[in-house]
């Protein structure tokens, strides 16, 4: 992925294109559930645990230990799961707002049970989607911690349909 603005990237001063190797989204979950939302992660997606920071301010025999970032691994993305805490050392004091998560597999019924089953809460029936991010089946899944995920069948491309 390469990002340059309309010159370039010469309004900057900077010649060179700025590329990135991956994008992973951050869910902030009121603290102490962060550790939780990685269970809940790994049992209603299947997702892998690839790392875990300790919040480092906290000494567990003081407080509770806080979940700085825990790196999960879901399918071939990634994503960040934290406590979201209210003090000089966080990175971000409020949650995002105003997003979706959007997981594409063959099996949307299975999944959505199994997010079901886990602890989230379906919103709504599976259904063909006219969403943008879905080109056939669609289910939403609300997690335990305010997150929507909309799991959906992967986008047919037009050499699909044709072939």
């Amino acid at each position: 992925m390469a990002l340059e603005g309309q010159n370039g990237g010469a309004e900057n001063g900077s010649s060179k294109a700025v590329t990135f190797s991956a994008v992973k989204p951050q869910l902030l979950v009121e603290a102490p559930k962060a550790s939780d939302a990685v269970q809940f992660y790994k049992a209603a997606f299947g997702a892998e645990e690839v790392s875990r920071t300790m919040h480092p301010k906290r000494k567990a025999e003081q407080e509770l230990p806080l979940i700085l970032s825990a790196e999960l691994k879901l399918g071939p993305s990634f994503i960040l799961v934290s406590d979201l805490v209210n003090d000089s050392s966080a990175a971000v004091k409020t949650p995002a707002t105003g997003f979706v998560i959007c997981l594409e597999t063959d099996d949307v019924e299975a999944a959505v049970a199994k997010a079901v089953s886990a602890g989230g809460v379906s919103e709504g029936e599976v259904s063909e989607g006219e969403v943008a991010c879905c080109g056939g089946r669609v289910g939403k899944v609300k997690d335990p911690y305010g997150v929507v995920w909309m799991i959906c069948s992967p986008i047919k491309t037009c050499a699909d349909v044709e072939a």
